[in-house]
């Protein structure tokens, strides 16, 4: 089964979902992270080691797997009946793949579609709602908006 978690900045969607998780694991199960956040600042930096603090401080024993770029593969790889994967987060990872090679960005969203229907046991994908608030000037910030929109639908 799919779940998509989704809302604003600091709304509280990884504490929820990693709330979702502890639920489903009550039924068993190994819970994998898949992380696609990048330090590639000291705020971020900080931001990831506090994520993981928390999930240490878990009563779950997390596979924790950082994963930027190739996401579909990477849940090919976890997938399977018995695991509870949790995705943190789907707009980041949209932000990679824009910022690294924005002509692949469709393969790489029509890859990660595809994956979902073959998902086996319980994902959690986390994602940031964007399309609420005013349209950022900037084509790529634009092009972002659009792009998370859609992704989320589809």
């Amino acid at each position: 089964m799919i779940h998509l978690v989704s809302g604003g900045a600091r709304s509280g969607k990884s504490r929820f979902a990693e709330s979702l998780v502890q639920e489903l694991s009550l039924e068993g199960g190994d819970c994998v992270y898949i992380a696609t956040a990048q330090a590639l600042d000291e705020e971020m930096s900080v931001r990831i080691t506090q994520y993981k603090m928390t999930r240490q401080k878990s009563p779950l024993r997390w596979l924790n797997i950082e994963c930027p770029i190739a996401l579909s593969q990477c849940l090919v790889d976890q997938m399977s009946h018995n695991k509870i994967i949790l995705v943190d987060c789907l707009t980041l990872w949209l932000t990679n793949q824009l910022l690294r090679d924005e002509a692949h960005w469709l393969q790489q969203k029509a890859d990660f579609l595809a994956t979902l229907s073959l998902v086996s046991g319980q994902l959690i994908l986390v994602s940031n709602e964007v399309g609420s608030g005013i349209v950022p000037l900037g084509e790529l910030n634009r092009r972002f908006i659009d792009e998370a929109g859609w992704l989320h639908q589809d």
